[in-house]
């Protein structure tokens, strides 16, 4: 039976660390099966979706530690069950770009909680706007909408409250 493990890896940003930490899994009999890694200022950070048999499982975990230290790394694991898929949730992507200010994550995260939608991934960066220096902001999110919603009203309804908060924004469909 295959089980799932989430692992968490964060530390200094050297070359090699995606290398040094997927072979340790490997050695263990794990497949790396889902990963996302950034560097942020100058720390590296991934998380992965590991899996393997209940023995592969338990020969990571056991060696997680050891592993962390090896690699000058916090690596934190999570036994996890495989995602189920809802076929009543769509996916659609929400793009924002505006001047940097804080706050940005937070008000688009509760405008789509108090909806009940669910955000299944997100990245933001700020970078320098073109010619001017002014610090942008920039935010790619894919979300979870039921089927049965009315996606108008909804996009209707983001447009204008990003528009109150000098956002601009867009709301489409991933398929």
């Amino acid at each position: 039976m295959i089980k799932n493990l989430v692992i968490s890896a964060l530390g200094n940003d050297k070359p090699g660390i995606v290398n040094e930490l997927s072979k340790a899994i490997l050695d263990q009999g794990g497949n790396i099966s889902e990963s996302r890694m950034t560097v942020l200022g100058g720390e590296f950070a991934m998380m992965l979706l590991v899996t393997g048999n209940q023995e592969c499982i338990d020969n990571i975990l056991s060696k997680l530690e050891a592993t962390g230290e090896q690699l000058n790394l916090t690596l934190i694991a999570k036994e996890t069950q495989a995602q189920e898929t809802d076929q009543k949730r769509l996916p659609y992507q929400v793009t924002v770009v505006s001047m940097d200010h804080p706050g940005i994550v937070h008000n688009i995260s509760d405008f789509l909680s108090s909806r009940s939608l669910n955000i299944e991934e997100i990245e933001t960066k700020t970078y320098p706007a073109a010619h001017t220096g002014t610090a942008m902001f920039s935010l790619e999110m894919t979300i979870s909408v039921p089927a049965d919603s009315s996606v108008k009203t909804l996009r209707d309804e983001f447009i204008v409250f990003c528009d109150d908060l000098n956002l601009d924004a867009s709301l489409e469909s991933k398929r």
